[in-house]
């Protein structure tokens, strides 16, 4: 499973955990992903990762569930 998401590509930042006596150790920043049903252009339906901030802007197309047509 990729930590990186299906529209933006964000993925994991690398940076410092500063302690209380200034020690630096190395820890990572994950962007915040969720597994998501997806609709694509074609109509076809995908599990994809996408973080929130594509979630929250609309890049993402849900499909509409128990519509009949």
């Amino acid at each position: 499973m990729s930590k990186a998401c299906e529209f933006c590509g964000k993925k994991p930042q690398v940076g410092n955990l500063v302690s209380h006596s200034n020690i630096k150790t190395k820890r990572r920043f994950n962007p915040n992903l969720q597994r998501v049903r997806h609709q694509t252009s074609s109509g076809a339906v995908q599990t994809v990762m996408v973080c929130t901030r594509c979630l929250r802007s609309g890049k993402v197309v849900k499909p509409l569930v128990g519509h009949k047509s």
